[in-house]
């Protein structure tokens, strides 16, 4: 780890997730037996979104103003005035947390992101897509820091931001810790953990976005406008306006995994829409996060087809995955590799993405970063082995920091898939 007082902190944690996750992270307990509650989640709320909501000439709500006094409360950054009642919560915060991100700046992204740019070709898609990436924008902006738009997809719901507005200064105290002390997964292991994830579901501050905008924060850029969207059955957005969202108001959003903690907001408030730019430069163009929450299976996208409609519909795009539960190992999320395999230039991820087998025979070229002696939570057998022989196979490149889970023995581990013919494109 380059963040070396917290060395052995994420080893327990990950010690203590294996246990916790083995039930959902089994293919089989998880893809062939999907949460039976799924079809009142996301996918259904396109088609009752729809049906509840005023014509599409009605205009979608904003919600600009509580994403700003967000962005300022969590992530210590922009210019929206904090309530007087809130300004000594927010400062004590701030000492602790901006200390946090700036190590993390510094000493996690100051030498991870040269590296990992040094490993792309030219020309790659400005289009990014992250699946299995709960709030991870922080990862994204780090590998891919030109993207023009980027798409997370994951189990977690993006979160209803109305909260913010009117918290009392004991409730924000206790929100404010519980970010510190969950998006330090982010900021000093270098990965949301579902436990973490999990945890931030439910409470005053919207979980997703606070990952969100903590991401924006350490890169330098801020956030402009906020909506919140379903996907028509064609993948096409449909943003809800204010009547759509009243209309969706008593429907909670159901959790999207057995094991974890149902929601306490909104279904309304499933997906993001987020536009931001470059921190005080008024004439830097807009980039656009999207976040989908979707089960990635097979069968969760059989019920919800508007997810890889709306994927495909983006053409070609740069990949990343990682601490993804090797879900792509398994036979049962063969759409979302597929999909990948079909529509993407260049991948990094840790060992949780592609197999090898996959990747060379849809015509890429795999190269192995670090050192991978096994996966670090339980998986297939046969796809573990196709990745030790990557790893296996000279010639032994090194890589000094942390990119997603380490292996079954802490180690450090890269995964570059790329198209052959770029390999003389590279910088």
């Amino acid at each position: 780890m380059l963040l070396s007082p917290a060395s052995m902190l994420p080893i327990r944690s990950h010690r203590l997730a294996r246990l916790a996750f083995l039930s959902f992270l089994s293919h089989d307990a998880w893809a062939q037996s999907p949460p039976a509650t799924l079809s009142s989640g996301p996918a259904v709320v396109t088609a009752t979104a729809k049906a509840a909501a005023p014509a599409s000439a009605d205009r979608p709500e904003s919600f600009d103003r509580q994403l700003r006094l967000l962005f300022r409360l969590v992530a210590c950054s922009g210019h929206e005035p904090v309530p007087r009642e809130l300004e000594a919560v927010v400062a004590e915060h701030c000492a602790l947390f901006e200390k946090t991100m700036e190590d993390f700046r510094t000493k996690y992204v100051g030498v991870a992101q040269p590296f990992l740019l040094g490993l792309q070709p030219k020309g790659l898609p400005s289009t990014v897509v992250y699946p299995f990436g709960g709030g991870d924008l922080l990862s994204a902006l780090t590998t891919y820091p030109t993207l023009s738009e980027v798409t997370t997809l994951s189990l977690e719901y993006a979160g209803d931001p109305r909260r913010v507005l009117g918290i009392t200064p004991e409730r924000l105290q206790v929100s404010l810790a519980q970010v510190r002390r969950r998006v330090s997964g982010l900021l000093i292991w270098t990965e949301s953990t579902s436990e973490n994830m999990m945890q931030m579901q439910q409470g005053d501050l919207p979980g997703q976005l606070a990952f969100f905008l903590t991401g924006l924060a350490v890169h330098g850029q801020e956030p402009v406008s906020l909506r919140y969207f379903n996907l028509a059955s064609d993948g096409t957005p449909v943003y809800l306006s204010a009547a759509g969202i009243a209309a969706l108001e008593k429907s909670t959003a159901t959790k999207l995994n057995t094991v974890w903690k149902s929601p306490d907001f909104s279904v309304a408030f499933s997906n993001s829409e987020i536009t931001f730019k470059k921190a005080g430069d008024p004439n830097a163009p807009l980039r656009i996060h999207r976040h989908i929450a979707a089960d990635l299976s097979d069968s969760g996208l059989k019920k919800v087809p508007g997810i890889l409609h709306h994927l495909e519909a983006k053409g070609r795009i740069s990949a990343i995955t990682k601490a993804a539960s090797y879900l792509l190992w398994n036979s049962g999320f063969s759409s979302i590799r597929n999909y990948l395999l079909a529509h993407m230039d260049f991948m990094l991820s840790d060992s949780t993405g592609i197999p090898p087998r996959y990747a060379r025979k849809a015509g890429f070229e795999v190269l192995a970063y670090g050192q991978f002696d096994g996966p670090f939570l339980p998986a297939s057998e046969a796809e573990g082995r196709d990745m030790l022989a990557l790893f296996a196979a000279p010639p032994k490149r090194d890589l000094t920091f942390r990119y997603g889970y380490p292996d079954n023995h802490s180690h450090h581990h890269l995964v570059v898939t790329r198209r052959p013919e770029e390999r003389k494109a590279s910088r």
